[in-house]
């Protein structure tokens, strides 16, 4: 309940905007190069986690208006657990090709790590219905076809001989995460029944 309290206090939501908007940068600064080398078409499509809180900035911002943007929470919560687990999961199979991944490789561990921490930490502030869902679940998916069939998957080096490896393990991320989002809803239901009876 405290927890709950300190996640909810609007002091809170505004550091972990300000945490959000300086990560949602540098990450987008972090695929410039990639971007120069891609097709203006896909440039949507590149920068997974830094879109991923890009999503939620614009949620705790309608937090802190008491308002719920009720799409982006939904794009949010999808996109955070995967693409922050998808990214640890990554950079632990650099380590174990290259044997090394510096102190650069634990950073991006750490901070996606917390992404897809916060992500599920605000699961009872999301108010976000089935359309919403529907609509992310067709973004994610769409996104992982343009990564994996169109070849604009973010660049890992040491990594691109498991490409077909690493879609099928994506895809199946994308799957479980969309699940999340539908219990979520569906817990909020419950929930809510269970208040009015």
């Amino acid at each position: 309940m405290q927890l709950r309290m300190i996640l909810s206090h609007k002091s809170f939501l505004w550091i972990l905007l300000f945490i959000n908007i300086f990560g949602t940068v540098y990450g987008y600064d972090w695929y410039m190069w990639q971007l120069e080398i891609t097709e203006p078409k896909f440039w949507i499509f590149v920068p997974d986690s830094p879109t991923a809180t890009l999503f939620f900035c614009f949620a705790i911002i309608g937090w802190l208006m008491k308002r719920h943007f009720k799409l982006m929470e939904a794009l949010a919560l999808i996109t955070l657990v995967k693409y922050g687990i998808w990214a640890v999961a990554m950079n632990f199979l650099t380590l174990v090709e290259t044997g090394s991944i510096g102190w650069v490789g634990w950073m991006l561990i750490g901070s996606h790590l917390a992404m897809a921490l916060q992500g599920v930490l605000y699961l009872p502030n999301y108010r976000f219905t089935g359309w919403h869902i529907a609509i992310a679940a067709i973004w994610t998916l769409h996104n992982d076809i343009i990564d994996y069939v169109f070849g604009q998957m973010p660049i890992y080096h040491d990594l691109m001989k498991y490409s077909p490896q690493i879609g099928y393990f994506t895809f199946w991320m994308s799957i479980v995460c969309i699940g999340i989002a539908i219990w979520s809803l569906r817990s909020r239901h419950a929930s809510l029944k269970l208040d009015r009876s």
